[in-house]
């Protein structure tokens, strides 16, 4: 059950986040050496050239000044202009921003597609050898780098065997789809050995319960319900690792969106770091944040929806 004071009180620590994270932020690209005016000027600008782009952004007035003038843009929904790309941070924002979703969501159902068969399996085959492989193999490749899988899977299926697009994003629907299927690998392998150990010992608790014991007795197959039955009592505490490996392989997309040329918020947010961007890198940084927070949300009230037992703020 979820009650409305859970709710509400969720949204308020969301926003007090989201505040935290705008402040440091703020504080902390401006605190890094470099100016915008004199990285688009060139080295060989002059001091007067500079100090008229720096007018002209804003960048003359003091931290707190820039800081208030960029909060009172972002309340009125307005993330400023970007100093490299010349246009509205919103048109940039809302063109990556569908990018960065779909790749999070296809590397999401991936590793849930390999998890969950490989869970049932280690589970109903424990201490034999396929439980045990199930349980090392995949760590292999939650110990890689993911921008280092990423080019393995480029050089092997993109490059070798010409089976998938070796970067881009496309211009049609299954172009789109295709074109995100080998970095939602890259996302999953770091994703699908932590779920599929978390899932096997779900499952094995749940084999010992007394109505897995009842069915078995009864002669249907423990395997049969597992995925009956015991699947969605699994999910509940999976959940809590699916949601700390989506928070923290958002990040993980940054990397991953330039390792296969995607035009998603990652390819933006370096874009913005390496020109010195201010409003490219504070708006990025907010996004990214609501979409970690909002998960987590998410995650909390699936808790309630899963599980009756689960009471949410009563």
């Amino acid at each position: 059950m979820i009650g409305t004071r859970y709710i509400g009180a969720r949204l308020v620590q969301l926003v007090l986040v989201l505040i935290g994270i705008t402040i440091a932020t703020f504080l902390l690209i401006h605190i890094v050496p470099g100016n915008p005016a004199r990285t688009l000027l060139g080295v060989h600008a002059t001091p007067h050239a500079v100090a008229e782009l720096d007018r002209q952004f804003g960048l003359d007035k003091s931290l707190p000044a820039q800081f208030v003038a960029y909060i009172g843009r972002v309340l009125h929904g307005n993330l400023g202009t970007s100093y490299y790309y010349g246009s509205p941070i919103g048109g940039l924002i809302g063109r990556a921003l569908p990018v960065t979703l779909a790749l999070i969501a296809m590397g999401t159902a991936i590793g849930i597609l390999l998890a969950v068969p490989l869970a049932l399996l280690a589970a109903t085959h424990q201490g034999k050898l396929s439980d045990h492989l199930v349980r090392v193999v995949p760590l292999v490749g939650l110990g890689m780098p993911p921008f280092w899988i990423g080019f393995v899977l480029l050089i092997l299926l993109a490059l070798g065997l010409h089976v998938f697009p070796a970067g881009g994003y496309g211009h049609t629907f299954s172009a789109h789809f295709t074109s995100l299927i080998l970095p939602g690998l890259t996302v999953a392998a770091a994703m699908t050995p932590v779920l599929a150990r978390s899932m096997r010992a779900s499952l094995i608790e749940i084999l010992d319960s007394d109505y897995v014991r009842s069915a078995t007795a009864k002669g249907i197959s423990r395997r049969r319900v597992l995925i009956r039955h015991g699947l969605r009592n699994a999910l509940v505490p999976t959940l809590s690792v699916l949601s700390v490996n989506v928070a923290t392989l958002i990040g993980g997309t940054v990397v991953i969106e330039n390792v296969f040329a995607l035009p998603g918020l990652g390819s933006l947010l370096l874009t913005g770091i390496f020109n010195r961007d201010f409003q490219i890198v504070q708006s990025a940084t907010l996004v990214y944040a609501v979409i970690v927070v909002t998960i987590n949300l998410l995650t909390d009230l699936a808790y309630g929806l899963l599980d009756p037992r689960v009471v949410l703020g009563e």
